[in-house]
């Protein structure tokens, strides 16, 4: 059945059911906040705050990464000259 939709009425059959859930979640919501009256002012507070009701928290921002020190030119060459030995050594054993 899938085959013989087109792309529109695909798309309107997922808008029907998108919205019937949203109906469902609704209700569901307002069932638990007269089971739970003290949810809704943690909710009243949480929209003041800007934050979306039942949203979790926010992690702490991450620090900044440490910066590293750039190397030398003279760093970079004793470093490819350490690599190219150890390459060859590496080489000769197999």
């Amino acid at each position: 059945m899938a085959s013989e939709l087109n792309r529109d009425e695909l798309k309107r059959l997922a808008r029907l059911g998108a919205q019937a859930r949203l109906v469902q979640l609704d209700e569901e919501r307002r069932s638990l906040l007269r089971a739970f009256p003290g949810l809704a002012a943690t909710f009243a507070r949480q929209a003041a705050a800007g934050g979306a009701p039942g949203e979790a928290k926010a992690e702490a921002p991450r620090k900044k990464a440490r910066k590293r020190r750039k190397m030398t030119a003279a760093e970079r060459k004793a470093a490819s000259e350490r690599m190219k030995k150890f390459w060859a050594a590496r080489r000769q054993q197999g």
